[in-house]
């Protein structure tokens, strides 16, 4: 794949490092429909949310809301907070996180390990409950009546979705236009949206399929708890602004079990880790893929890798705990895997 933004060789900040990530053929039918997967976790941070954290600074920089020595607060549930930390330690500003306990270890350690300020909303809890709306509140209230402080507010902030136009622009390219179906996780709505967004402009005719967490009410209710981290609206969370239901052709939802079933096969079949929810785009692309005219192009937005879920999902002994651990189920998506892997 060509460098749709000719990223120079060397460069003087990490966030330079932004975009150009790789499309990865998962399956492909017998009669040529094709399932790729636009690997965001290869930007920094493993994750696609440093694009949009870098954009909300930028705007907010350009706006004048943040000036040399300012202070940007967020809540969050990991990824954009380590992309916010990066974003924050090369610009010389101060970050507090707003999280709870239901964020992977290992990125409120990277956070901190970055020099962000931690702050929990939940020290008590035992993690197995989201906390979005209470995290909003705290962040809001962190940031209210102080100077040179930016509260980034990334589920209402046009910008999140600005900064994954670059997506949209990547895979059109790469794939000289010749793109059906894009799918992706709904939490936010700025990876799915705001690409869709910019890739309609090359693709007028194509398809938007949007996937969240069953529990999660974006599509629609019932609503109860779920372990999918990074995505989907919980009960008593707002649906934000930037979830675009005119852009989205289809809202579909994948059950804990079946996403983490999917990222823990696709691990064992093809040596790729990939986050949680990113197993539930998978398996709902899986599912649709025979049924796709031949020759059809299915882009899967994989927001982030694995490997900052390798106490959780790819653990057994917390998925057992959490009776989520399916075996006969891994087993029907790696042979799955494997018939249509041979095509």
């Amino acid at each position: 794949m060509t460098d749709p933004l000719n990223r120079p060789a060397v460069v003087s900040r990490i966030s330079d490092l932004i975009g150009c990530t790789p499309l990865f053929e998962l399956a492909r039918t017998d009669n040529g429909a094709r399932l790729l997967l636009k690997l965001e976790m290869f930007n920094p941070t493993g994750s696609a949310k440093i694009r949009m954290a870098r954009q909300m600074i930028l705007d907010a920089e350009d706006r004048g809301r943040l000036r040399d020595g300012g202070h940007i607060i967020e809540s969050t549930s990991g990824n954009t907070g380590l992309g916010l930390a990066v974003v924050a330690a090369e610009r010389g500003y101060r970050f507090t996180a707003v999280v709870d306990s239901h964020a992977a270890a290992d990125k409120l350690r990277g956070m901190k390990a970055m020099g962000t300020e931690l702050v929990y909303v939940d020290a008590d809890s035992d993690g197995g409950e989201l906390h979005t709306a209470a995290r909003e509140e705290l962040a809001e209230d962190i940031a209210r009546g102080k100077d040179n402080t930016f509260f980034t507010e990334q589920h209402n902030n046009p910008s999140n979705a600005v900064g994954y136009y670059a997506v949209g622009r990547e895979i059109a390219q790469a794939l000289d236009h010749q793109v059906d179906v894009l799918i992706g996780a709904v939490g936010t709505g700025g990876s799915l949206c705001g690409t869709a967004r910019e890739l309609r402009k090359a693709v007028p005719q194509l398809t938007v399929i949007g996937v969240e967490p069953k529990g999660s009410i974006a599509f629609g209710p019932p609503a109860h708890d779920y372990h999918q981290s990074g995505t989907g609206t919980p009960e008593g969370a707002t649906i934000g602004l930037l979830v675009d239901y005119d852009l989205i052709d289809e809202g579909t939802k994948v059950g804990d079990v079946e996403a983490f079933a999917t990222a823990r096969a696709v691990a064992r079949h093809c040596g790729l880790l990939i986050g949680g929810s990113a197993g539930g785009v998978v398996h709902e692309a899986l599912a649709r893929l025979p049924a796709l005219a031949p020759g059809t192009v299915m882009v899967a937005f994989i927001n982030d890798g694995g490997d900052k879920y390798l106490d959780t999902v790819f653990n057994d002994d917390w998925m057992t705990a959490h009776a989520l651990l399916a075996p006969a189920l891994e087993a029907d998506i790696e042979e799955t895997l494997t018939k249509l892997r041979r095509n």
